[in-house]
C-alpha cells in the first residue's frame, strides 16, 4: 500500500499532511510526515530482514515503556528521551496492511538531529554516553522477555559459516571480483568464536542490547549538544555489551565513510576511540563486568570483522539484504571494513591502554 493509504489508519479523517522519503537507512522504508501540529516518522518494517515484524513491535513497546518509566522516575523528559509511538485510530501500536506489511509511526523529536558522521569529539562522547546509559537503563530488564528479532544476529561464528556458504555457492557469479577480500576474511577468522565461546562458558553475561549502535542512531540536542535519545530499536534483543560498543567504534571512529572508495582514507581515529570509551563507560554507571570492559577493544575488532563478512556475503549473494546504489557497493563497503580492521590490529595495544584508563 502507498503511504497515503497507511496514514489513513493513523490520522483522523480530514487531517492535512505532506510526506517525503527520509534518511538513508539500509533496511526499512522511512518517510517524514508533516502535519500542522508536528512532524512524524512513518516506517515500513522490512520483512525480508525481520521475518516476524509483529515481534519487532512487541519488543519495541516493552523496551520503550520500561525506559519511559525510568526516565520519568528520574525527572527526565520522556517525550524527548525515548521514542514514542503514535497509535492507529483503533489504538494499536502498529498497522499490518492487506499485503502483510507492518507499518508504524513514531513522534519526531524537534530541536535535535542525528548525523551520519562524527563532526567533533563532544558529539562522539555524547553518543557513547547515550548508548552506555541505554545499557544502564535496561540492566534489570529481563532479557528472556524479548524476541530475537533476527536469529543469531551477532553470533559471529554462525556468520562465518554463512559467509563460507556464500563463497561456495557464488550465487551472483562475483567471486572472482572478491578473491582478495575472501582471503582477508579467512585471515581474521580467528576472531569469530572469542565472544560466543566466553558466553557459553559463563564468562560474560547475556544482556539486553541495541545491536545497531551507529552514530546516526543517536539524537543530539541542538541546544545542549547532549545525546538525548536512542533511535532504531528494531534489533533490541538479548546480546553482548562489547558488540554494542564495537559497532559504534567501527562506524563512528572510522576516518572515512562506510562506502569510501579510497581505502587510503580509512583508519581508526584513536582520540575518538578514547572519548567514546570514556562516555560509554560513564553512561553504563558500573553495569558492566571487568571482563566486558577489558574486551571493549576486541568488540571494535569483532564488529568490524562481522560487518565485513556480512557485506561480502551479500555481495556474493547478489545484494539481497543491504540496499545498494551500484553493483559494487557491497564490495566497496567490505574493503572499507577490512582496511579499518587492519588499522585496528596495528593499534590494538593502544586501544587496550586507553581502555584501561576507564576500568
Amino acid at each position: 500500500m502507498k503511504p497515503e493509504q497507511i496514514l489513513q489508519q493513523f490520522l483522523p479523517e480530514g487531517q492535512t499532511y505532506t510526506y517525503r522519503p527520509f534518511g538513508n537507512g539500509h533496511i526499512n522504508d522511512t518517510f517524514l510526515v508533516t502535519i500542522p501540529e508536528r512532524k512524524l516518522i512513518l516506517q515500513r518494517i522490512n520483512r525480508e530482514v525481520f521475518k516476524k515484524p509483529e515481534e519487532v513491535m512487541e519488543n519495541f513497546v516493552l523496551v520503550t515503556d520500561f525506559i519511559r518509566r525510568k526516565v520519568r522516575l528520574k525527572g527526565g523528559d520522556a517525550d524527548r528521551e525515548v521514542l514514542s509511538l503514535l497509535p492507529t485510530l483503533s489504538g494499536k501500536p502498529y498497522f499490518v496492511d492487506p499485503e502483510g506489511e507492518c507499518w508504524r509511526i513514531t513522534l519526531f523529536i524537534d530541536g535535535a538531529a542525528s548525523y551520519d558522521q562524527v563532526k567533533n569529539e563532544r558529539d562522539f562522547y555524547e553518543s557513547g554516553y547515550a548508548f552506555g546509559h541505554f545499557q544502564h537503563l535496561l540492566e534489570d530488564f529481563p532479557a528472556a522477555r524479548l524476541h530475537e528479532t533476527i536469529p543469531r544476529f551477532h553470533d559471529t561464528p554462525n556468520r562465518l559459516v554463512n559467509f563460507r556458504r556464500s563463497v561456495s555457492a557464488d550465487a551472483s557469479g562475483r567471486r572472482k571480483m572478491a578473491e582478495d577480500m575472501i582471503a582477508k576474511a579467512e585471515e581474521y577468522a580467528y576472531l569469530a568464536p572469542v565472544f560466543m565461546d566466553a558466553l557459553k562458558e559463563g564468562r560474560i553475561p547475556l544482556r539486553v542490547t541495541h545491536n545497531d549502535t551507529k552514530f546516526n542512531n543517536i539524537m543530539i540536542d541542538d541546544a545542549t549538544g547532549r545525546g538525548i535519545c536512542v533511535l532504531d530499536l528494531d534489533t533490541v534483543m538479548p546480546g553482548l555489551a562489547m558488540n554494542d560498543f564495537g559497532d559504534s567504534i567501527r562506524f563512528g571512529a572510522n576516518t572515512a565513510v562506510e562506502d569510501e572508495q579510497d581505502t587510503g582514507k580509512v583508519s581508526l581515529n584513536l582520540p575518538l576511540y578514547e572519548v567514546y570509551t570514556e562516555g560509554f563507560v560513564k553512561g553504563c554507571e558500573g553495569s558492566l563486568t571487568e571482563q566486558e570492559l577489558r574486551w571493549l577493544p576486541m568488540g571494535a575488532m569483532m564488529m568490524t570483522y562481522e560487518n565485513a563478512i556480512r557485506f561480502l556475503a551479500d555481495f556474493l549473494d547478489g545484494d539481497t539484504y543491504y540496499k545498494t546504489d551500484y553493483p559494487e557497493h557491497n564490495l566497496v563497503r567490505t574493503r572499507v571494513q577490512f582496511a579499518l580492521l587492519d588499522d585496528m590490529k596495528k593499534k590494538e595495544d593502544e586501544m587496550n591502554r586507553i581502555t584501561e584508563r576507564y576500568i
